[in-house]
């Protein structure tokens, strides 16, 4: 019997600001994903958190006037609520401050010293501060980090060293033998031949100059600094070394762990050297996804062109919102955010195709059959088959991509399908069916009303994972009420039924003046 257990990761945010739509998109994508899976009736496990220790957050904290606690409490607060908002179906919250990670790991670094994989040392190099990393002289770029651009400092401080040189040879064959456990394939070849290839150095795990972070118990005066701490939240949270590590038996390995670009080499390096250590299996994979940018380059508040998802949430609906990131990120590319998109996407996308289809629907079978639809018809029309192949095709195709992570695809192929049965609509011209009195064109008319409903229950349980609100709409004003007609079993059936539709549908999405509606988005990104 098939095991139907799906467990999913969001990366840990690091909360030293307010979260913009970036951030927002990484955890909407983790949703969407573990959605789709339940809907097709696993049982999952849905993990995101915050990543609260380190020379940063006690920086930021100490401008605010406030302790490094005080701060990551403020700060989880805000991204739990934010979540709640964003309607994110997560099963756990880890913050790297519970105890419950701070045991763990405690058991993890001994662990990894009983393995022989950790030494003290001295460090000298090139550190960047908000990327609490450190770099060669080599590495950096234009003498600033390589990574984010920013200047770094020179330090030289007594450390712990993780042995990674060890894991060199398995690393190196690990990659070769599993060639999907990173994806897109560009960011696993970047790896492969930018970092693993040339030779690892080893991993500097713990400084002196701080102390707002967990203290090795054998030498408290060193406290771990981020990749041993924050990488290890993924098992942690399923109480791995813990009294219950029920969930951990359960559902480790994780099958998807979604981090953005900018952390796949971590990800993709220390994370299996440092499962390798302790003995156990690493993800089935791991997606670097791109990020979401603006004209003028990444979102930043200084330049003054950051959004934030609980502005766009307030004027145009969680829906919209969350489709617009969902549709826009492409899966191994930057994509570009802009007003204008937004809005054309709102206005064509969701009320022009989606949101008028389902009203000119519920019109049409409340005039022609006083809100009742079934399948009880004997003639139907030529372009009937051609729909119904249509569309169980198209279902396939979402179906391959939504497993392959082309997310963006996946919605591309459900509006094929929108587009599709507004044709049908042409093809067919009910109006004039309903004015031709023959037993023949009434029986076609019921036909076309049938078809029309049948493809907006599939649409709606298509959309389910990305929309939910707006599924649900669906199936109330189409009179799908029944749990029956919503399950992802019956997804490529044409059902046998008799409902009646709701007598006056409300809009899914009320069109918006584009000019005005751009330019309230831009005032919202100063």
């Amino acid at each position: 019997m098939e095991n139907k257990k799906f467990y999913i990761t969001t990366p840990i945010y690091y909360p030293s600001g307010r979260f913009h739509i970036g951030t927002a998109y990484a955890t909407t994508l983790a949703d969407c994903i573990n959605r789709y899976k339940k809907l097709q009736g696993y049982e999952t496990y849905f993990l995101t958190g915050t990543d609260e220790h380190g020379q940063k957050i006690q920086t930021v904290a100490e401008k605010r006037g406030i302790t490094p606690q005080e701060h990551v409490d403020e700060m989880a607060e805000s991204a739990k609520k934010l979540w709640k908002e964003m309607n994110i179906s997560n099963n756990d919250f880890i913050r790297t401050t519970e105890e419950r990670h701070e045991k763990a790991v405690d058991k993890i670094i001994e662990k990894f010293i009983e393995n022989g994989d950790i030494y003290k040392g001295f460090y000298e190099g090139w550190y960047c501060v908000p990327c609490e990393n450190y770099f060669t002289e080599l590495q950096l770029v234009n003498g600033k980090c390589p990574d984010c651009g920013r200047e770094v400092k020179k330090m030289k401080e007594e450390s712990y060293f993780f042995n990674m040189k060890k894991y060199q040879s398995w690393i190196e064959n690990f990659y070769e033998e599993n060639p999907n456990f990173i994806v897109p394939d560009s960011r696993r070849k970047e790896i492969l031949n930018n970092f693993i290839k040339p030779g690892l150095d080893d991993l500097c795990i713990s400084r002196t100059t701080f102390d707002w972070g967990i203290k090795i118990k054998s030498d408290p005066k060193h406290v771990l600094y981020v990749w041993v701490d924050a990488l290890s939240n993924y098992i942690t949270a399923l109480g791995y070394l813990s009294e219950d590590d029920t969930l951990f038996k359960k559902y480790w390995p994780a099958d998807i762990q979604i981090v953005g670009k900018e952390i796949i080499r971590f990800h993709g390096i220390y994370w299996p050297i440092f499962l390798k250590s302790l003995g156990l299996e690493l993800p089935k994979k791991i997606y670097g996804h791109s990020w979401l940018v603006m004209k003028d380059g990444k979102m930043s508040k200084s330049v003054g062109n950051v959004i934030y998802p609980e502005d766009l949430i307030k004027k145009y609906g969680l829906d919209a919102t969350r489709y617009y990131l969902l549709r826009t990120m492409q899966y191994a590319t930057d994509s570009v955010f802009t007003p204008e998109d937004f809005i054309d996407r709102y206005n064509f996308d969701l009320c022009n195709d989606l949101g008028n289809l389902l009203n000119r629907t519920i019109g049409m079978i409340n005039k022609y059959f006083n809100g009742y639809i079934s399948k009880k018809y004997k003639v139907s029309n030529d372009v009937d088959i051609e729909l119904e192949e249509f569309t169980t095709n198209t279902i396939d195709e979402f179906i391959s991509q939504m497993d392959d992570l082309y997310v963006s695809n996946s919605l591309s192929s459900v509006w094929k399908i929108v587009s599709r049965t507004n044709k049908y609509i042409d093809e067919t011209t009910p109006w004039i069916l309903a004015k031709d009195e023959s037993l023949e064109a009434k029986e076609k008319l019921k036909s076309v009303m049938y078809h029309l409903a049948e493809n907006l229950r599939k649409i709606a349980i298509l959309i389910s994972p990305f929309m939910v609100d707006t599924s649900e709409k669906i199936f109330m004003q189409l009179g799908f009420d029944n749990q029956f007609f919503k399950t992802w079993n019956f997804v490529k059936t044409y059902l046998e039924f008799e409902v009646k539709v709701t007598e006056k549908g409300e809009p899914l999405f009320l069109r918006k003046d584009r000019e005005e509606e751009i330019e309230y988005i831009k005032n919202l990104m100063k």
